[in-house]
């Protein structure tokens, strides 16, 4: 069945969901095995003992750059209608925001995609830190933090489609997949080092891989469908706060955001159910639940202003070349570094978690 008659059957709507879905349970099963969380990698950096987190996150990394930019090249997708190239973007809040997610992600120790599927585990205190990140990033996109996030905002704004850093660079095409290969070279060379596992790694490449399935089916349904449908990927703050509106009213349509968070939980149980890894797990206390509270808010807000996540900015707009979205995942990763070196390292008692 193709797509048109798949559409024809089901709906738009449905479709749509159903392509988040998709989507959505290859993360969740390939996250979820992998343990992937740039939180870990920037820990690692930080700390100097670059090891398993950080070649999971590399690989993720460079295979959505792969995937990604081989589509564009051969024409199967055009990055340039998505949403990432096709409008302005703001400097002042790729910066901004991202240095917030960053301290964020290090006080709920993990960033929005971890903590899903963590929550899908048995985890309590990330389920509750990711109820409060959809609440604040929503409130963020529109309702009372929003005037304080696009004040941000508007401060430093792309004159014009924001820049992709290849274009810019007049650099010839092909240059996007290269630059991909190097990043899988260095991952590999930081996996054999620390004897990572075959499997670990391969699941590595299932996140990525996610990322540009969620590109192709974007794209495809773009270009069947009668109303404009945005060309995007995967990202957990505006799907977590869609999807939450959505639970909350049926008046809320039904897209390809709603339909990713529910398939990253089911996925990820599904992993973990048959990994034996399914467990209940709570707060450890008081102090505890301060902290991942305060940095789930924090994230929800860094998110908003800057964009996107860890995977929303650092790897669906990373893979564009979008200058905004390697702005934000590169003061993503020094705040993160920072907030960790600050808040939680002591040399040879603090493991990576």
């Amino acid at each position: 069945m193709d797509v048109v008659s798949l559409i024809d059957a089901l709906g738009e709507p449905a479709v749509f969901a159903l392509a988040g879905v998709v989507a959505g349970i290859i993360f969740g099963i390939s996250a979820e095995q992998s343990r992937f969380c740039l939180r870990a990698a920037a820990v690692e950096v930080a700390r100097a003992t670059l090891g398993s987190r950080m070649a999971v996150w590399l690989l993720t990394f460079s295979t959505a750059l792969l995937w990604t930019q081989a589509m564009h090249t051969m024409g199967i997708i055009d990055l340039g209608s998505s949403r990432w190239l096709a409008s302005p973007g703001t400097l002042s809040g790729a910066i901004v925001g991202g240095v917030v997610f960053g301290i964020g992600m290090i006080l709920a120790r993990g960033c929005p995609g971890r903590l899903l599927v963590l929550g899908a585990t048995g985890n309590l205190r990330a389920i509750l830190s990711g109820l409060v990140f959809a609440v604040v990033a929503q409130m963020s996109l529109e309702g009372a933090l929003s005037p304080i996030r696009e004040f941000i905002s508007g401060g430093w704004i792309t004159k014009g489609p924001n820049p992709n850093i290849l274009w810019e660079l007049n650099m010839p095409s092909g240059s996007g997949i290269v630059i991909g290969i190097a990043f899988a070279a260095l991952a590999l060379v930081i996996a054999y080092r620390n004897r990572v596992s075959w499997v670990m790694l391969l699941f590595g490449c299932g996140v990525g891989f996610s990322v540009a399935v969620g590109w192709f089916l974007t794209y495809t349904l773009a270009q069947t469908s009668f109303d404009p449908v945005p060309v995007g990927s995967l990202t957990f703050s505006g799907p977590s706060a869609d999807t939450l509106r959505y639970l909350l009213s049926t008046d809320s349509p039904l897209e390809f955001d709603v339909g990713l968070i529910p398939g990253v939980a089911v996925g990820a149980f599904v992993s973990a159910l048959m990994a034996g890894r399914l467990i209940w797990q709570g707060w450890d206390g008081a102090r505890s639940m301060q902290r991942y509270l305060a940095g789930a808010a924090l994230m929800g807000f860094g998110a908003m202003t800057a964009g996107g996540c860890t995977i929303g900015a650092g790897v669906t707009g990373g893979s564009t070349f979008a200058l905004t979205a390697w702005l934000a995942l590169v003061s993503m990763w020094l705040a993160g570094m920072a907030a960790d070196r600050l808040i939680d390292y002591a040399p040879h008692t603090v493991p990576v978690t």
